[in-house]
């Protein structure tokens, strides 16, 4: 032939692909067949076989999608022509919200949750036959799943242990109080602050020292102190980059003061010498939350797993749970829904 290739037209669009999108950089995780080769230089390429999924995260520019796949950019195409429709099925020639080039790449710009869904491109060309010039129409679609995400919310739940002469002695609840106060100063810098402090003590029997009497301290170091707002005020786009670095931040603080705690207490706690820090019983665990209208889901996103995800239509998140809720009436069709 005189120009391009003879190709099949669509069939089904089986299969995921995924490729993750974030502030600038762009990450694949190929399933199966697939293979890197769907990553350009801030595109994403298509497949007549498969749908390929995209995540794009809140606020930002999505890559470009490319209307065809690697292999046939690679060659000369004839009397090209491209059709982008959106998740609302509408033409997305001339919409605002997009950058349509006239190669037929298509990128979604101020990404939200609301502009999730399928993005399905239809390529038509030309085959010229050289010897007798015959002209035949190819016609090929390619599916993008784009979907909105978020970085995880962190915060981190710390446990300590101290020794203590007595279960009931009213010192015990001092300590927790005054220390709880101590760690917040010492945090609040960082507009973060410790929540949800409790205590149990509990009688242990040791081997060597017989019976003994220790309080479980737990705490949550949360980046939602008064004033966050208005730090993020100072960022043009989405908060939870700045938060996640700020409590990052006050968890390295609050190991740095266990870590010195035995030097500490001889300043700060004169009047609870009973009490005593049980050294190396500082632990520390990561806890996720999403905000609303986003969740996780390991099975449906595998390739995006530690992200929030945009709930999809028939799901909703009306708070900081890491789970999208299924609706009574799955009729509903939006993306990000807060209720059904």
């Amino acid at each position: 032939g005189g120009g391009g290739r003879p190709r099949c037209p669509p069939g089904a669009l089986l299969g995921v692909a995924a490729v993750v999108v974030a502030a600038g950089w762009v990450r694949a995780e190929p399933k199966e067949e697939q293979s890197f080769d769907l990553i350009g230089k801030n595109e994403v390429y298509g497949d007549t076989r498969h749908e390929v999924n995209v995540y794009v995260k809140v606020f930002t520019n999505s890559p470009f999608l490319v209307c065809m796949d690697l292999a046939l950019s690679q060659e000369r195409i004839i009397d090209p022509n491209y059709l982008w429709i959106g998740p609302d099925g509408r033409d997305l020639e001339g919409q605002k919200y997009v950058n349509l080039t006239e190669t037929g790449k298509l990128m979604v710009m101020g990404f939200r949750e609301s502009m999730s869904g399928a993005y399905i491109c239809t390529l038509s060309h030309k085959i010229i036959e050289t010897t007798t010039q015959e002209e035949t129409e190819i016609v090929e679609a390619y599916k993008f799943m784009v979907y909105a995400y978020r970085e995880a919310d962190h915060a981190y739940q710390v446990s300590v242990r101290f020794s203590t002469a007595r279960c009931k002695l009213k010192t015990n609840g001092l300590l927790v109080e005054e220390l709880s106060k101590i760690l917040n100063s010492t945090i609040s810098y960082l507009t973060c602050q410790i929540t949800e402090s409790s205590y149990k003590c509990h009688s242990i029997r040791t081997p060597k020292n017989g019976l003994q009497y220790e309080l479980f301290v737990n705490f949550l170091v949360n980046p939602f102190a008064p004033g966050w707002e208005e730090v993020c005020h100072k960022v043009p786009y989405d908060c939870e980059d700045v938060t996640n670095r700020r409590v990052r931040q006050a968890a390295e603080r609050i190991g740095k003061f266990f870590h010195q705690l035995r030097q500490i207490l001889e300043y700060e706690f004169h009047v609870v010498p009973a009490v005593q820090y049980v050294d190396n019983s500082f632990s520390m665990t990561p806890i996720d939350s999403c905000r609303p209208g986003f969740g996780k889901n390991h099975h449906t996103h595998q390739n995006c797993a530690s992200c929030c995800v945009v709930c999809g239509p028939g799901t909703y998140s009306p708070n900081n749970e890491v789970t999208c809720r299924t609706c009574a009436r799955p009729q509903a069709r939006m993306y990000g829904a807060k209720s059904c």
